[in-house]
């Protein structure tokens, strides 16, 4: 494991959490048993991330093309996500974690919303670390729900066209008031963002990971971050015009 430099941590990490169905299918055992072992690395990352300094971890739990999935895989998917916000609980208000989450979650079933709204509530008053759930999300749906949003805004005279830009347009996105991802990780050895944060990755760190999401550790993710530190971000700039 490395060691890490504390001046230069991401702010926001990203994570696409693939692989639980291969990890299951690769064991013999039924996809349900890669998502529950996929939650067991959640854990573990996101202790991981409290521990050494990370202010905002978003992990993509749930897109909305999941919904596409076999009726009976979502709503155990549903059942484990209730679980683990239950379990998480306690521990999230002893190690001051704030739960939020960006997507619509008004897809999500009455029960498992109501569970999900009572912990991000629960949680609304600790300022350690933000953990941010992407449920029923999509990029694509972000933007076009933002375009929406500012149509309407305009129409009713509360903003002007000359005043639409690339920050006015951030601020009706889901994630409005967190920075953008500084690190974004995908496990499982794809190469795609898979309508993940589209608007919010564009001068994103990229890292591509073949380690399946179960098998994923915190100590996968210091050593990603040590390569991140070692990365010259130059936003469009050359290397001697950095501070």
């Amino acid at each position: 494991m490395k060691r890490l430099n504390k001046a230069k941590l991401p702010r926001h990490i990203a994570i696409i959490m693939d692989g639980n169905g291969r990890w299951a299918r690769k064991h013999s055992l039924k996809r349900i048993a890669g998502h529950k072992k996929g939650a067991e690395a959640v854990r573990k990352v996101v202790k991981t991330s409290g521990e050494i300094g990370i202010q905002y971890l978003t992990l993509y739990a749930f897109s909305v093309e999941n919904w596409r999935r076999p009726e009976d895989e979502i709503n155990a998917l549903m059942s484990l996500l209730e679980e683990f916000l239950v379990s998480e609980l306690r521990e999230m208000l002893d190690t001051d974690i704030r739960l939020r989450t960006i997507g619509d979650i008004t897809k999500l079933p009455e029960q498992t919303r109501k569970i999900l709204l009572n912990t991000i509530e629960q949680t609304s008053h600790n300022s350690g670390m933000t953990l941010n759930l992407a449920l029923s999300y999509g990029g694509r749906d972000e933007m076009v729900e933002a375009v929406k949003k500012i149509i309407l805004d305009k129409e009713s005279g509360r903003i002007r066209s000359e005043e639409i830009t690339k920050e006015l347009f951030s601020e009706y996105l889901y994630t409005a008031d967190i920075p953008d991802p500084d690190l974004l990780i995908r496990t499982s050895g794809e190469y795609r963002l898979s309508n993940f944060l589209l608007w919010q990755s564009a001068y994103t760190e990229l890292c591509f990971i073949d380690i399946l999401w179960p098998d994923f550790t915190g100590e996968y993710l210091i050593d990603i971050i040590a390569d991140y530190q070692n990365r010259e971000r130059r936003f469009g700039m050359i290397s001697d015009q950095l501070p």
